[in-house]
């Protein structure tokens, strides 16, 4: 992909910066609560809370506020990435080529070379023994469809070990999944917070640091 294509992440000013920017945002907000396009979760005066939080969001990666939303489910109380939105990340962030899945028929684990890089770098190495382990296959979809959630596994996992700066620490949907199934339903849950996305806004609000470097070897991703 060449560099014209890669993602561009411009450091824009936060809404919460001062009270014009954020009264500005309200406005925005009021807009796309009130549109029938945006998921569910960002519709009406319910939602307004969670299209400000996406908007700030999108304000940090350089996005779109609606490509966002589009992107960013609530799963269970927490934000959660579509696994498709993370390898689309990966694929245009414009710090790899040649990402690829080694795929075999119940494992897979993600390669790519990084542009400023001589080396090959990788992600963890999912397997289906691994899933039945952790308690994922509890899901339905991986007995349906079970190579492509080992694929989006893999690809969510190589994201939050080789660009957490851009997926925000925010997990995917594959992973937060695992918390319902987890949950004994002889118990209540745990009460969900009162606006799913507010969570968020603590912690986009302190300033960014860059990511300490990590090491190219995955293995002990899981320990």
């Amino acid at each position: 992909m060449s560099d014209e294509n890669a993602l561009v992440r411009t450091q824009q000013s936060s809404i919460y910066s001062n009270v014009a920017s954020f009264e500005s945002a309200q406005r925005m907000a009021a807009s796309l609560a009130d549109s029938k396009l945006v998921p569910i979760q960002y519709q009406g005066q319910a939602g307004l809370s969670n299209c400000i939080v996406a908007m700030e969001i999108a304000n940090r990666m350089g996005m779109s506020a609606f490509q966002v939303m589009q992107n960013l489910n609530v799963i269970h109380g927490r934000p959660s990435w579509s696994s498709q939105f993370i390898i689309g990340l990966i694929q245009g962030c414009g710090r790899f080529k040649d990402f690829e899945y080694n795929e075999t028929e119940d494992s897979c684990q993600c390669f790519a070379m990084p542009k400023t890089g001589s080396k090959q770098v990788s992600g963890p190495k999912i397997t289906m023994q691994m899933a039945k382990d952790e308690g994922w296959t509890k899901n339905s979809k991986w007995r349906t469809m079970p190579q492509t959630m080992l694929r989006y596994r893999a690809a969510s996992a190589f994201g939050r070990f080789h660009i957490p700066d851009l997926i925000l620490g925010i997990q995917s949907v594959e992973e937060n999944e695992v918390i319902d199934v987890q949950v004994d339903v002889a118990d209540p849950p745990p009460a969900a917070p009162s606006t799913t996305l507010d969570r968020l806004n603590e912690k986009l609000s302190t300033p960014k640091t860059e990511p300490e470097p990590v090491s190219e070897d995955a293995d002990d991703f899981f320990d």
